[in-house]
């Protein structure tokens, strides 16, 4: 029977974020984050913080010991450069049981005036008016719980109207995508460049029977250059470090002239270095809003 190590840390937003791009390097398939003791967020009132803990497994083999120094050594590193990092925990987890690992600290929760989020292994009885979701994310990413994805929740309370188009660029689980979904875009685009969370995205696409409202695709935003479609509003629940990647390869022509594109994933120290490159490309910056250190960018498309 075959064996996966799983390794984790828990820190604050900020760390997180440069935890899971070290561990991106080692682990299989994704790194999951998630936060502990998630709550409900409700209108008007700040949304739930807290710790959050970074995950993610690899097999055990004869690489698993060099596996887990080099993971020690890039925590190590990253701690003199964050504070409260700790050096990470390792365990091992049975075959049939490592992809469901993680779900122990994944629980329904309210976010916003209508979102509600659940497990689909979960039974709870939703509010009245509640638009529900049901995830399964496996290894892809987006559980609803990272401060991160409420944010961009919270935007698609806020954008997405019915008779829209809506693309979801690094879709991971699907997450935002069904959210528009359900909220009324007519035509959804989920695009990841992980092979893993295109087929858990069309998994979760299916189970919330948006399957006609979503197509789920393999793809960049090269993808759409190519084809030259435009959608009336974008979302890119990424990093900082992808977004700037993204800059120069005609992001802005993803929507048409006028319409907004959501970003999120950035930290409070990169947001002046991400403004100034989306200014740039003629994305003006219309707000922000913040979780801790996690901020979320709303920019619209100028008008030429």
């Amino acid at each position: 029977m075959s064996e996966w190590v799983e390794v984790s840390v828990v820190v604050d937003g900020e760390g997180a974020e440069a935890v899971a791009e070290a561990f991106h390097r080692y682990v299989h398939q994704g790194v999951v984050i998630e936060q502990l003791f998630p709550g409900e967020a409700w209108p008007d009132e700040p949304l739930p913080t807290g710790p959050l803990r970074v995950a993610g497994y690899f097999p055990n083999d004869d690489r698993a010991d060099e596996t887990r120094r080099k993971l020690e050594e890039a925590v190590y590193y990253l701690g003199r450069l964050y504070e409260n990092i700790p050096q990470p925990e390792f365990s091992i987890v049975k075959e049939e049981d490592w992809a469901e690992a993680w779900k122990r600290g994944y629980h329904p929760i309210r976010i916003g005036e209508r979102i509600f989020i659940k497990p689909a292994w979960v039974e709870v009885e939703p509010a009245p008016g509640d638009v529900v979701i049901e995830m399964d994310p496996g290894m892809a990413f987006g559980t609803g719980t990272h401060p991160t994805t409420q944010l961009c929740l919270r935007a698609c309370e806020w954008f997405c109207v019915p008779g829209i188009s809506m693309v979801d660029i690094g879709t991971g689980s699907g997450v935002l995508a069904i959210a528009a979904a359900k909220l009324g875009c007519h035509k959804v685009l989920a695009l990841d460049i992980d092979p893993v969370a295109v087929r858990v995205a069309q998994e979760n696409v299916e189970r919330n029977s948006v399957a006609e409202t979503v197509t789920v695709m393999r793809g960049s935003i090269d993808s759409l250059q190519r084809t030259a479609r435009h959608f009336d509003l974008a979302m890119a629940n990424l990093t900082a470090r992808i977004i700037l990647e993204m800059v120069p390869n005609g992001l802005q022509h993803v929507v048409w002239p006028g319409s907004k594109m959501v970003f999120s994933g950035i930290i409070q120290e990169q947001v002046d270095e991400v403004i100034a490159a989306l200014e740039g490309i003629d994305l003006e910056v219309l707000g922000q809003r913040h979780i801790d250190d996690w901020v979320m960018l709303i920019t619209q498309r100028r008008i030429p």
